[in-house]
């Protein structure tokens, strides 16, 4: 402002006065008196306000202070009255010498001024003057005579007191005697003593303040003024009036009627007015309507813009009679012909940053390669091209690395319209190497091509289908190649159609960076899909390709791996000795080829175990160390953290007795199908999950009906993070219900169109196993004496037997087996004998006794006489073995059927 008014105005200065322009008034040098006056006026409100709160704090004390006195007369009188021992005092030959010194102990303690015991008459047998005991006593005893209390002022000798009388009863509810106490008023309160110097001291603060505030507004003024008189106040007007006319921003006074009042040199220039525009209505000066009508209406406007001639003026007004001044208008203008053009290229700039921003958070939000190409053409249509095409390299799809040529697959397009005649997705594209796309992977950089009906080498692509392109109107492309480091992935290709101006250099940039940003994502997406399929690869060759062939089990499955990374999930079917099957699912906690592999270990261990004819708790004991095991070598190594928490069902059916062991080691328990189409989750005991050791597992032992079902899962099939386990297990069951009548892979299907999530975070293993019986006519038992004469008996009743089967061709061998299993248990094992022969896939011949010796195969020296038969037994038989009941043992063989 000081240079402004230090510099000569270019042009002689226009000082129009009109209704709209005042002079400075005279008063405002009245700053000082101005000043005193609201000092006095302070003054005068602080001592009325210290007035009123000094009586108000008199009344207010006066009447706390009698409400005080009159309760605690009250309160001291009945407690004194009802006192133990007064009504014997009273009673007694001489009541002033029992009770004057218990009333002034009292009288003291409460702080009062007397207190008075007397007779109905009103004598006095106390008093803190002893010569006043004996008179009557001074006031209305009338009240308390009749069983009620007496409150009441009086001007006593002391001073104005208060005083209560109160009835002292004798048990049967009479009056013996009266009671007083009172105090003056003056001895209660003195809240006034010590309010008083706070509100003269709060007064005594507000006056300085007023003080203050005074000398700092009279200060402020004298600083605003510089302390000038009216002429240099009127001179600064003046320069003020220049200064109005020198600025470079249009400003125009009008009137409440319409009339233009000032306008300065700059709105002159701007709106082009004639030069005896003041004094005339706003719309007779020649402005364009618009500009005209809102300089004459006087509306409050915040930078509306309006083509004047061609410039582009910013318009604000506000009415000038907001504060009480005269009626009319003020309004600036401003010339933002230059500002708008700055503008534009700055949101174009935003949007473009707008546009990268938008590009990192929404491009890669999945691990998969075909999904985020379809989000880069979905973030970029039509927010920069209208139509989008992406093409990758077949190796990339796969997650493998792409060779640096070849035929690409068209893997998403997006456009704003439907119909366009690019190559759809899915198809198989070689780029000739004059197109756009071809060059862009060979020199690994952007090609432009602005106008594509000028373009011969993108059209020698395909004729025919780039002629219907640019019928279509698509004109201009942006090609760039999609790399991560120093692979080439494929290439974007960026088309307009929309717009009739072409794509520029800076848009180049802008294709470059978008799709930089989006490689990223594909190549990690790339890898994932690679490591992903290593992942699945491996755990498909842990778990079973096919099923063993038994008979006990009518078996259904499905495996599915989670869509987010490989799990630990795995489930096994496996034979055992004596028709039986062994079913187990188990899950590892944890994704990837570490959960995989350790899947695998524990698969393997499981069919190790197995082998062992143990029952489900030991054998998830021997698991549950296993894991422990790892646990410690993985803590040893660093390199994987614990896989404690993995979990495991076994379960062992046998279809000769028809029942069925159960184990879990913190498994969902298995659903229960019985033939009548009723679901149940039978009771198994729950045990810790394996690794975290320290209480063996228990078993549960289920009789199945033939036909019944055994469901075994993991959780990932009744639990995810839409919905609790709960929920899951009653999905289950109703699924199960649904399916009761079809066969097992029909509950499979029906299981998981019902359960199976869209996309699955966690493995799912499933078996059905329809349960099939062994019938009595293909079993057959005896009992065996221990003489070794019963050998004979039992090669003579297996014989008859396998005569009924139509097994004769197996007798001989049968016979021999068996009269070597029978003989060492005779020999050497412990009553009872007996043996068992079943029909099954094989012939299995099994002799158990009490014993829990094993016997052991050997090479017997040639000079031995035994040691022979379980050499024997093994090259005579498929299989052979022992297994450990809790009466014993039982050693078994399979022959095959002829």
């Amino acid at each position: 402002m000081a240079r402004v008014l230090g510099r000569p105005s270019a042009r002689p200065t226009r000082r129009p006065r009109g209704p709209g322009v005042r002079r400075a008034p005279e008063s405002a040098l009245g700053g000082r008196s101005l000043a005193a006056q609201v000092f006095v006026l302070q003054v005068a409100i602080v001592l009325l306000l210290v007035v009123a709160a000094v009586v108000a704090l008199l009344l207010q004390v006066r009447h706390d202070t009698t409400q005080e006195a009159r309760n605690r007369s009250l309160a001291v009188a009945q407690t004194f009255a009802n006192s133990p021992g007064i009504v014997e005092a009273l009673r007694s030959p001489d009541p002033t010498a029992v009770l004057q010194p218990s009333a002034e102990a009292a009288r003291r303690a409460a702080d009062m001024d007397f207190i008075v015991v007397m007779n109905t008459d009103g004598i006095r047998y106390t008093h803190p003057k002893p010569d006043r005991i004996g008179k009557k006593f001074v006031g209305n005893i009338k009240p308390a005579l009749d069983g009620g209390t007496v409150v009441e002022e009086v001007d006593g000798t002391i001073g104005r007191l208060v005083q209560a009388v109160v009835p002292v009863k004798a048990p049967d509810g009479t009056v013996v005697g009266l009671v007083s106490s009172g105090i003056t008023t003056r001895h209660v309160g003195g809240n006034a003593d010590r309010q008083l110097p706070l509100v003269l001291g709060s007064a005594a603060v507000a006056l300085a303040l007023a003080t203050a505030s005074t000398a700092l507004v009279s200060r402020r003024l004298l600083r605003q003024t510089h302390g000038l008189g009216p002429r240099e106040m009127t001179r600064m007007y003046e320069h003020h009036d220049a200064v109005l006319h020198a600025v470079r921003e249009g400003v125009i006074i009008v009137g409440g009627d319409g009339e233009l009042l000032l306008a300065n040199d700059e709105a002159h220039r701007l709106l082009d007015l004639p030069p005896d525009a003041e004094r005339r209505q706003v719309l007779d000066l020649g402005l364009d309507p618009g500009t005209a009508e809102l300089l004459a209406s006087g509306r409050m406007v915040t930078d509306e813009v309006h083509l004047v001639g061609d410039r582009l003026l910013a318009i604000n007004q506000r009415p000038t009679d907001l504060a009480g001044g005269p009626e009319g208008s003020v309004a600036t203008l401003r010339d933002s012909t230059e500002l708008r053009a700055l503008s534009g290229r700055a949101e174009a700039a935003r949007e473009r940053l707008d546009l990268l921003y938008a590009a990192g958070v929404g491009i890669g939000t999945s691990l998969d390669v075909t999904r985020t190409a379809e989000e880069l053409t979905e973030l970029a249509v039509p927010r920069f091209a209208d139509f989008v095409t992406v093409d990758l390299f077949d190796a990339v799809l796969a997650g493998e690395e792409p060779e640096a040529r070849g035929a690409l697959r068209r893997t998403a397009v997006g456009g704003v319209r439907k119909g366009s005649p690019l190559y759809a997705v899915g198809e198989r594209i070689r780029f000739v190497d004059s197109a756009p796309q071809a060059r862009a992977l060979e020199t690994e950089r952007a090609v432009l091509e602005a106008r594509l009906a000028q373009s011969p080498g993108w059209r020698a692509q395909d004729l025919e289908r780039t002629e219907q392109i640019v019928e279509f109107g698509i004109h201009s492309l942006i090609t760039v190649p999609v790399r991560a480091g120093a692979l080439v992935l494929g290439v974007v290709s960026f088309l307009r159609s929309e717009r009739p101006e072409p794509f520029d250099p800076e848009e180049v940039a802008l294709a470059e960076e978008l799709v930089a940003r989006a490689a990223v994502s594909i190549d990690n997406a790339r890898r994932f899909t690679r490591e992903h399929g290593m992942a699945v690869t491996l755990q498909r060759s842990l778990l079973p390709r096919t099923l063993p062939e038994q008979n006990a089990l009518d078996i259904a499955y499905r495996y599915l791996p989670a869509q987010a990374g490989v799990g630990g999930d795995w489930f096994d079917v496996l034979p055992l000795s004596g028709a039986r099957v062994a079913l187990v699912v188990g899950d590892v906690v944890g994704h990837g080829l570490h959960a995989a592999a350790t899947m695998g270990r524990l698969r393997t261990a499981v069919h190790n175990f197995s082998a062992l004819d143990l029952p489900p708790e030991e054998l998830l004991g021997l698991l549950d160390e296993l894991v422990t095991r790892i646990d410690q070598d993985e803590a040893a190594d660093g390199a994987h953290g614990p896989v404690s928490g993995a979990t495991c069902l076994y379960a062992i059916y046998d279809p000769v007795s028809r029942r069925c062991t159960v184990a879990r080691a913190g498994h969902p328990p298995p659903a229960l199908v019985h033939p009548d189409g009723r679901v149940e989750y039978p009771e198994v005991p729950t045990g810790l999950p394996l690794g975290l050791g320290g209480l063996p597992f228990e078993t549960a032992e289920l009789e199945l009906a033939e036909g019944s079902r055994l469901v075994l899962y993991t959780d990932g099939l009744v639990e995810d993070r839409q919905r609790d386990i709960d929920t899951g297990l009653e999905l289950l069951r109703t699924a199960l219900e649904r399916s009761a009548a079809g066969t097992p892979d029909e509950a499979c299907r029906s299981v998981l169109e019902e359960l199976l999530p869209a996309r699955p975070n966690d493995d799912i293993a499933l078996i059905v196993a329809h349960t099939r019986a062994l019938g009595a006519d293909r079993v057959a038992e005896w009992d065996v004496p221990v003489d070794p004469a019963a050998v004979g008996e039992v090669r003579s009743a297996v014989a008859r037997q396998l005569a009924v089967w139509d097994l004769e061709e197996l007798s001989f061998t049968t016979e021999l087996i068996l009269s070597e299993l029978v003989t060492n248990a005779i020999r050497y094992g412990i009553a009872p004998v007996r043996v068992r022969l079943l029909r099954d896939r094989t012939l299995i011949c099994e002799v158990s006794d009490a014993s829990s010796t094993s016997p052991h195969l050997r090479y017997a020296a040639m000079t031995d006489e035994g040691g022979r038969g379980l050499f024997l037994v093994a090259q005579l038989t498929d299989r052979w073995g022992t297994r450990y009941t809790p009466t014993g043992k039982v050693i078994w063989a399979e022959q095959p059927l002829p």
